[in-house]
């Protein structure tokens, strides 16, 4: 048998006799616009152990347990339960910092076995700055597993959650390297017959400026909402803060701990992953849909007495502001003045107009686990609920209530447009992939399918908001340089009220989007304070 099949048993003896240790290579650095690192990587060190010699293994252990404060038991465990092949060391301690890598390093002269392995972890220079931009990273999961098998992920593989590191993990990642061994029958090494070097993963540029961000998550503190900085021109996100917040390192290796829970769902990005009525800020596009619609005019006048009976019911205006034309209503907030615009205009107008300003749909934003928000009207009604729709309900819908849902990337979209004067651009965050610009002439740029003079009324009467004597954002006049806006205060059940401010600035040649929004404790005028801590901070620093 050993002469007819010769070959075959000489092919598996020398299949046999080689083995391959693999080598990790460093994770991609994600930057901000002006290149300050964001997600980085520090060199680590594991200690590692190799087994083959049992006598020298014996003896080195009682040093290792001294030095590092691991029991003697814990360390024997740790060898038992990690044990793959006499060949291949085993890993004792991860991350024992460079001090400790030195001490181990230096009993190599006497301990053989001793191995000490260096290799990149992944650090965040900045803490839990644009953590939700960022995602964290983690052990993959079946779910990704059975999705990722074939682009060559494989089980225990550390893989992106959440934001850029989810959303563009397949650059991100890291290709492994190796060393060839030979081996005996017994798995002894014998020596070393190659090395191919890891590669790192690709770096990647965000339109993100780490100054705006800084700016936009101090001025949220501890408060659950999010604010959002945007280019009105181009869809470039330039800040995109989400609280309450988390620290990304927790959930790298050892340092999550056992049953750990975020509180206030501090994982999720409330910028683009939940939905909020959007409260009197969607009373441009009501103001929209009356004009081009020719419900109301310029000149068309309300008197608010501070409630309208609509039905069998009183809708309540949160002010008594007597006549009011359109320019005084969106710098007053009059809700009677929309609510009889709505109700002109009709629910199916307002629903089609809310559809022409990018609500009810993704944004296409590149990030992962964007929501879609919600548009209703009485067809959907009808079918899902299996009821009618009434004037009460269109009231409600006029004023950004009832079953309309957005999120703030929505809301910012939406007040671009106004912005640019028509256009509905896409909202972005990769500038760059391994030094190559993305090609920005696949983000889409929609143009509103509303006249652009009707847009340029609106966006005039928007500054009202700030520099009428009565404006509901009038605390933003003090500034030096001219916010355009809209403020919103929504019903969210109880006592509870979400805070809106929407605006663009300067007005004339708008550089900057922003969008400030306070999750169940807020309002309209707290959500304002909070934007001009933010524009005051842009122009203390010589941003703006």
């Amino acid at each position: 048998m050993q002469v007819a099949q010769s070959s075959k048993l000489r092919r598996l003896s020398d299949q046999n006799s080689v083995r391959l240790v693999v080598q990790e290579g460093g994770r991609g650095v994600i930057y901000d616009r002006n290149s300050e690192v964001i997600a980085g990587n520090v060199l680590s060190h594991d200690l590692m152990i190799m087994t083959q010699d049992k006598p020298e293994v014996n003896r080195v252990l009682p040093v290792i347990a001294r030095i590092s404060g691991v029991s003697l038991e814990e360390l024997r465990s740790r060898i038992k339960n990690s044990y793959t092949a006499a060949f291949a060391p085993v890993t004792l301690i991860k991350n024992i910092g460079l001090k400790k890598a030195v001490a181990y390093g230096e009993l190599k002269t006497e301990y053989n076995c001793i191995v000490v392995q260096p290799h990149p972890l992944r650090n965040y220079p900045a803490g839990k700055l644009a953590c939700h931009v960022l995602g964290y990273l983690g052990e993959i999961d079946h779910w990704r597993l059975t999705k990722l098998k074939d682009y060559g992920y494989k089980t225990r593989d550390i893989v992106g959650f959440g934001g850029i590191e989810e959303k563009l993990d397949y650059y991100l990642r890291q290709k492994e390297g190796a060393l060839s061994l030979e081996v005996d029958h017994k798995g002894k090494f014998i020596r070393l017959l190659g090395f191919k070097p890891a590669q790192d993963g690709k770096d990647i540029q965000l339109t993100l400026d780490i100054r705006l961000q800084k700016l936009a998550e101090a001025a949220l503190e501890e408060r659950k909402g999010a604010v959002i900085l945007m280019d009105p021109y181009s869809g470039q996100v330039l800040a995109m803060a989400s609280s309450p917040g988390f620290e990304p390192e927790v959930f790298l290796a050892g340092k999550l701990q056992s049953g750990r829970v975020f509180s206030d769902s501090a994982l999720v990005n409330r910028a683009i992953s939940s939905a909020y009525a959007p409260g009197s800020v969607f009373k441009l596009v009501t103001a929209s849909a009356g004009l081009e619609t020719k419900k109301i005019n310029l000149g068309t006048t309300y008197f608010c007495p501070g409630k309208l009976r609509v039905g069998n019911r009183d809708f309540a205006c949160w002010d008594t502001h007597h006549e009011e034309n359109l320019a005084a209503a969106i710098a007053h907030s009059c809700d009677v003045f929309f609510y009889k615009t709505g109700l002109l205009a009709g629910p199916q107008a307002l629903h089609d107009y809310a559809l022409k300003f990018g609500l009810g749909k993704p944004s296409s934003i590149d990030l992962p686990y964007e929501t879609n928000g919600f548009v209703p009207d009485p067809l959907w009604k009808k079918i899902s609920r299996m009821q009618g729709w009434y004037d009460g309900d269109t009231a409600n819908f006029s004023i950004g209530q009832g079953d309309l849902l957005t999120t703030p990337l929505q809301i910012s979209r939406m007040v671009a447009a106004f912005a640019n004067q028509g256009t509905l651009v896409t909202p972005y965050l990769v500038k760059s992939i391994a030094g190559v610009e993305v090609e920005v002439k696949r983000r889409k740029r929609i143009k509103v399918a509303v006249k652009k003079e009707i847009i340029n009324y609106v966006r005039k009467d928007m500054l009202g908001t700030i520099n009428d004597p009565q404006g509901t954002a009038g605390l933003l006049s003090v500034l030096p340089v001219a916010v355009a806006g809209k403020t919103g205060t929504a019903q969210a059940g109880g006592n509870r009220n979400h805070g809106w401010f929407a605006g663009f600035f300067p007005y004339e040649k708008p550089k900057y989007v922003i969008c400030v929004f306070l999750e169940s404790n807020g309002s309209g005028h707290m959500a304002s304070i909070l934007a001009k801590q933010i524009i005051q901070g842009m122009i203390d620093q010589k941003i703006l």
